[in-house]
């Protein structure tokens, strides 16, 4: 299923690509201003939705369960569970699970999507909000459609050019471009309906990768750009027409002009001393959004603060309202009904985007209507969705920032020792940035009472801008990463906490209300996929190893795993055709954990990072075919003179602008090229490719506003003395098998 844009954006790594995406996703450069305004400016195709084909509505959604061979909305239905009630494929079966097909998605970057199943047709999005329609039985293409995303604009993107999915309503499919507009297409043909800008300032580093939701009638779409300065909020736009309905902002704005709405004049308060609103203040929604229909609410995530540290953005204190809050709405009217903050006055990149998924739970004896969600903080909640009260909140990976959560006050209990903002001292964090549960799915089993968590611990460093303590004040980069913490000095802050711990993942079977881990499966590395429960008792979860596994969804064994050959990021699926139950995953890593830490991707490391869909039936007949070894060996670099002086300055600058795609200390994954492995086209070209921008349809624009020549000299200088030093280990580890195979011979 090829497509005539794939070859430009999404093709095989080439050497020459690596440098030029060396800061993929960290400084946006200054865009000119665009005249169209987010409440405006409709652009209207030809099409209109189809009469027959994608025939999805509110009713049809809220009795999903009529209907289990469909998966109709992001989560299957509105619940969000992410549980399937098929049970062709169960425990005895699950053994015979082989391929019936696979489609390839032409790209080598991150896959995250939940495909939409509506009467025989899949509708998934792909890298650069790519969206395709596919015969679900055999991947059969049906139409593709490109909304051709600058390529520079991958720079404004924090984790990636990816994309978690679309939804279809009444005829139409509906994406969420990277670049900030709101597309509806035909779902029988492909063509454009029409397409809103949904983006408040073009000049902003504001992307979106999450998936529209629809209700009654309304899309809901948040945005991301947090890291970037920018300012949260989450519009309902008519889904007939692309007219924006509401407009409900997260985090106030300037304190000198009238509030939006009443929401705001209640959070200003909350924000106290400094001038947030110069620097973004954060809260952007870039994923979970849940409508409700018994209680006719929309659920927002919240998330972070620009920047990370409260200290610099809110110095006064402060909770910092609504940050890192789930925030329940009048669908009607996006006027708030109530909110929860999971974390008052974040400081560590604490989200509350997660999935939030709705259920009806017996609790201290009487049924409550709840809502759970595993944000970043590490603590797991229980909420009840009609008021808000806290029911539970217990802790579901390690967690050293917080001894617990206060069940009156519903607020964290705050480890002071680890409180580096308020001592100036920095402090390994559990959970980090990443967080205990990012944005893979979580699922949950009503027949078992449990969720199922790809949860993970990954510590984080954290320390105060260096300027900002000495001084006060705080360099504010315009469209680039500004979290207020010391990523340029990263190496040596690790270097002074030797008892900095490992990172690990897992696959967690949690309960929601006792907080007790049932079982546990260890992952070799951290970043792996989200989890779908079954009504037969699996839970399915692709990993960073390249492995799709099916587990007993009450014991943890085992059951089933196929070696796809790709770490996998992205959530499963289950639906059925013709008495055919179906099992499909996109298969491909990167996102924020794959690109930070080349090691969190072991299988796209070996193999290569293979985008494609694999469909799994019993009996399928096919098999995935192991690969040539893809993984290269690290070249013999060139030999360059530089001072210690240049090489730290290097260390620094790469840290802060190039580390979130080309891994910290340079240990690259395969989403985007391992610069410790450059051509030597690549290593001639360097200067070329960072300041002219000669790869900027490929998503490098030129840096020339934000880097000097010397500090590209010095950048490039401190990638070439860690491309020596890892081949220098390379090297020595080969001539110590080649003895120990002598040795063995003799």
């Amino acid at each position: 299923m090829a497509h005539p844009t794939l070859d430009q954006k999404q093709g095989t790594i080439l050497n020459v690509v690596a440098l030029g995406l060396i800061a993929l996703g960290m400084i946006a450069a200054t865009v000119s201003q665009n005249s169209d305004s987010s409440s405006g400016n409709i652009s209207a195709g030809n099409a209109s939705a189809s009469a027959t084909i994608g025939k999805i509505d509110t009713d049809r959604i809220v009795n999903a369960e009529s209907e289990p061979g469909n998966w109709l909305a992001y989560g299957r239905t509105y619940a969000e569970q992410r549980h399937s009630p098929l049970t062709q494929v169960n425990k005895k079966t699950v053994k015979d699970l082989e391929l019936a097909f696979s489609v390839d998605m032409y790209t080598t970057r991150g896959l995250e999507a939940s495909p939409i199943v509506v009467d025989g047709i899949m509708y998934m999005a792909g890298s650069w909000s790519m969206v395709y329609a596919v015969d679900a039985t055999t991947g059969e293409e049906i139409w593709s459609y490109d909304p051709e995303v600058p390529g520079d604009w991958a720079r404004k993107a924090c984790c990636d050019v990816v994309n978690r999915g679309v939804a279809v309503y009444d005829g139409a499919v509906y994406v969420a471009s990277l670049d900030g507009y709101l597309i509806s297409l035909n779902a029988e043909t492909g063509e454009e309906i029409w397409r809103i800008n949904t983006i408040i300032d073009r000049t902003k580093a504001y992307t979106i990768t999450g998936a529209p939701r629809i209700a009654n009638g309304r899309v809901f779409i948040g945005n991301g750009g947090g890291e970037y300065g920018v300012r949260g909020y989450v519009t309902a736009y008519d889904a007939k027409t692309g007219e924006q309905d509401w407009r409900f902002f997260t985090v106030p704005g300037d304190p000198n002009k009238p509030f939006e709405h009443p929401e705001m004049a209640e959070a200003a308060p909350t924000w106290k001393g400094g001038e947030w609103w110069k620097i973004g203040g954060g809260g952007t929604v870039w994923n979970s959004i849940v409508y409700d229909p018994d209680t006719d609410t929309v659920y927002l995530g919240v998330g972070n603060g620009s920047p990370w540290t409260r200290s610099i953005r809110s110095p006064g204190g402060g909770d910092n309202l609504f940050l890192s809050s789930i925030v329940a709405l009048d669908p009607n009217t996006g006027r708030k009904k109530w909110h929860y903050q999971t974390t008052p006055g974040d400081t560590w990149d604490y989200t509350a985007v997660q999935d939030m998924m709705l259920a009806d739970l017996e609790i201290d004896g009487q049924m409550r209507k709840v809502i759970m969600q595993a944000p970043k903080n590490g603590f797991f909640y229980v909420l009840d969705r009609e008021t808000g009260e806290l029911l539970r909140a217990n802790p579901y990976v390690t967690v050293n920032w917080a001894s617990h959560i206060d069940m009156e006050t519903g607020r964290p209990v705050e480890n002071d020792s680890r409180n580096f903002s308020e001592s100036n001292k920095s402090q390994w964090i559990l959970p980090g940035p990443l967080g205990g549960h990012n944005w893979q799915s979580m699922s949950f089993n009503p027949n078992t009472g449990l969720v199922y968590i790809p949860a993970m611990e990954s510590p984080l460093v954290f320390d105060v801008d260096h300027d900002f303590k000495a001084t006060g004040r705080y360099k504010y980069i315009e469209g680039g990463w500004n979290t207020g913490i010391e990523f340029g000095r990263l190496l040596p802050l690790l270097a002074e906490h030797p008892d900095f711990p490992a990172n690990k993942g897992y696959i967690t079977a949690f309960d929601p209300l006792t907080g007790k881990t049932h079982w546990m499966r260890e992952h070799s590395m951290h970043w792996n996929g989200g989890t779908m429960s079954t009504e037969a008792g699996l839970v399915f979860q692709g990993n960073g190893d390249g492995y799709f596994v099916a587990y007993d969804a009450g014991t943890g064994e085992e059951l089933w795993k196929v070696n796809t050959y790709t770490s996998t990021i992205a959530p499963p699926i289950t639906y059925a055709i013709d008495g055919v139950q179906y099992v499909a995953i996109q298969d491909g890593s990167g996102g924020a954990g794959g690109l930070t830490d080349g090691s969190a991707m072991p299988a796209s490391n070996k193999w290569g990072n293979f985008g494609r869909l694999l469909v799994f039936t019993l009996n399928g007949g096919g098999s995935i075919e192991q690969p040539d070894h893809w993984a290269r060996e690290i070249p013999q670099p060139p030999t360059i003179e530089a001072s210690a002086a240049s090489i730290d300055n290097g260390m620094e600058l790469y840290h802060e602008v190039c580390t979130f795609c080309h891994g910290i200390a340079v240990i690259g994954g395969a989403a985007v090229p391992d610069l410790r492995k450059m051509s030597e086209q690549t290593h001639r070209m360097f200067k070329e490719i960072v300041l002219e921008g000669v790869l900027e349809d490929r998503g490098m624009s030129s840096f020339a506003d934000r880097l000097s020549e010397k500090d590209v000299e010095d950048i490039y200088a401190f990638i070439n003395l860690r491309a020596w030093q890892d081949y220098e280990v390379q090297e020595a580890a080969k001539k110590d098998a080649d003895k120990t195979s002598k040795l063995n011979l003799e």
